[in-house]
C-alpha cells in the first residue's frame, strides 16, 4: 500500500500588506506544495504570489471549497493525499477551520487516516481574545450573530447572562459592512457595566483594539468600523 500525502493547514494574512505575519517556515512548506484546496482559487494564488514561489502556477491544483461546492465534488479533494501528494488548506484569510469552512476537510482527513498538520499563523478570534483583557480561561466563540435586530438584541442580552453566570468571555462576528451597527446595538442593549471590546483590522497598520465598559463607551465618540473586519468581545 503507498504511503499517504499530508494535509497541511496553511494560515493566511488577514489583510493585505500583512504578509510578514506568516511564519518563514510555513512559506517553505507552502512552496514545496502542488496541490491546495481554498474558498477561492483566486485568493489562494493571490497570496501564493506575494510568497515569492518559484513554481508556475500551471503546475498548480487547486480546488473550491464553499457554498456552492457540491458533497459528491468535496469528497474528491483529497484524492491526492490519499495517492501519496501532500496538499495545503488555505483559510481566505487567518486559520483553515476556525471560522472557516476547511473544517470539513479536516475531518474528512481524519476519516481517511490522512495525517493533519496544522501550521503556525494569524487567527484573529486569538488574537482579539489576548488583547481584549478579558477572561483567556474561559470563553467561547459564536461566530455570527442574527442580522435583525429584535433577534440580535435577545441574542445579546443572552450572552452577557451567560458571560455573568459562568464568568465566561463571549467572543463573535458581523460582516465588515455591519459592524458600526453591531457596535451600537451592543451599547443599546447591554448593561452599563458590561465590558465590551472591538479588535478591528487587526495585525495591519490601522489595527484597533479597545476595551471599555459600555458607559464609558457611550461617553465617549465611537470608533469608524466600517467595511473593516471586527472581532467582537463581551464580559459581564
Amino acid at each position: 500500500m503507498s504511503k499517504k500525502g499530508k494535509l497541511y493547514l496553511i494560515p493566511c494574512p488577514l489583510g493585505e500588506n500583512a504578509g510578514h505575519t506568516i511564519p518563514p517556515y510555513v512559506v517553505s512548506i507552502l512552496h514545496e506544495l502542488d496541490v491546495f484546496i481554498a474558498e477561492r482559487a483566486k485568493t489562494a494564488r493571490a497570496f501564493i504570489k506575494t510568497t515569492h514561489t518559484t513554481k508556475p502556477f500551471s503546475e498548480l491544483t487547486f480546488y473550491e471549497l464553499n457554498k456552492r461546492s457540491e458533497d459528491a465534488e468535496v469528497a474528491t479533494f483529497l484524492q491526492d493525499a490519499e495517492a501519496g501528494k501532500d496538499v495545503g488548506l488555505l483559510s481566505e484569510a487567518g486559520c483553515p477551520g476556525v471560522a472557516d469552512p476547511g473544517a470539513v476537510i479536516v475531518e474528512m482527513a481524519h476519516r481517511k487516516g490522512i495525517e493533519v498538520i496544522p501550521l503556525v499563523g494569524p487567527s484573529s478570534i486569538l488574537l482579539a481574545l489576548m488583547g481584549a483583557g478579558m477572561n483567556g480561561q474561559s470563553f467561547t466563540f459564536h461566530g455570527y450573530l442574527p442580522v435583525k435586530k429584535p433577534e440580535l438584541a435577545k441574542e445579546l442580552k443572552k450572552l452577557e447572562q451567560i458571560s455573568g453566570r459562568l464568568r465566561q468571555t463571549q467572543i463573535f462576528i458581523e460582516t465588515p459592512y455591519r459592524s458600526n451597527g453591531m457596535l451600537e446595538e451592543m451599547l443599546n442593549v447591554l448593561a452599563p457595566s458590561t465590558k465590551v471590546c472591538v479588535a478591528t483590522d487587526l495585525t495591519l497598520e490601522t489595527e484597533l483594539i479597545k476595551t471599555k465598559r459600555v458607559k464609558a463607551w457611550k461617553s465617549g465618540g465611537l470608533p469608524d468600523l466600517h467595511k473593516r473586519p471586527t472581532v467582537f468581545l463581551l464580559e459581564s
